[in-house]
């Protein structure tokens, strides 16, 4: 049906989350049951994957708890501030399979959550909205067969370790005359990621959000050398920057 009538899939969806809640009914034993009922798929599915790899952490032989009880007890754990026991920490990941097109936005073709399922082409991309800073796994399929042709793997965001080397690099936004602390910057790609900029000290520096978005307004920016920086305005002006150092 989502691939018959994206539009009208869109709209159901859209329709189904506005009824969203969380219901809870006593039992006939004097337990609870607890419901989030018309919830976002693709954050769902996370929570679910997240609450799987929790208990299978947690899970221990002198344990004797089932997993399912197990999964019963991190859910009321996390719901009530309390830190569930675990052996590795792991951050909630959704695996999601799409077109490249429908990403860009041309297509709405649906996409699939493996283990869910199919989703609209709007719940993909937000899900590759709000993981922007995992590393991606990347699979190039031929268009015939669907079989893989090359994999690799990605990462937009700059790790902990460059991200403070940029900062030591420059203490502050280096537009000119901005003085934001470059802790309180974004880490900004000179040559822009989607553009094939690699994410790399040397193509990272801090810029202020509002520098960061007057970047892509036309300026051009040159990193010289560790700490100068030489702007290009719209009107061909240029500015040189000389870094304060550490």
């Amino acid at each position: 049906m989502i691939a018959v009538a994206p539009d009208s899939a869109r709209e159901r969806y859209e329709v189904r989350l506005l009824d969203r809640r969380v219901v809870i009914e006593a039992t006939e034993a004097g337990t609870a049951n607890l419901f989030g009922m018309d919830l976002p798929t693709a954050d769902t599915n996370a929570a679910m994957r997240r609450i799987n790899r929790l208990a299978r952490s947690a899970k221990t032989a002198d344990d004797h708890r089932t997993l399912d009880q197990i999964r019963a007890d991190i859910l009321l754990d996390l719901l009530n501030g309390r830190e569930p026991s675990q052996k590795h920490g792991a951050g909630a990941v959704v695996d999601i399979r799409v077109d490249l097109t429908t990403l860009a936005g041309p297509d709405d073709n649906p996409a699939e959550i493996p283990g869910w399922g199919p989703v609209i082409a709007d719940v993909a991309r937000q899900v590759v909205e709000e993981q922007d800073k995992a590393e991606w796994r990347i699979t190039v399929t031929d268009g015939d067969t669907g079989r893989p042709i090359h994999v690799g793997t990605t990462r937009r965001r700059p790790t902990t370790i460059q991200r403070r080397k940029v900062e030591a690099a420059a203490l502050t936004c280096v537009f000119p005359g901005c003085r934001m602390p470059a802790r309180d910057c974004d880490i900004d790609h000179r040559k822009a990621w989607t553009d094939g900029g690699p994410t790399q000290e040397h193509n990272l520096v801090p810029l202020c959000r509002h520098h960061h978005r007057l970047k892509h307004r036309a300026w051009r920016l040159e990193k010289l050398v560790v700490g100068e920086y030489l702007w290009t305005s719209p009107l061909g002006l240029t500015y040189f920057v000389e870094a304060q150092p550490p």
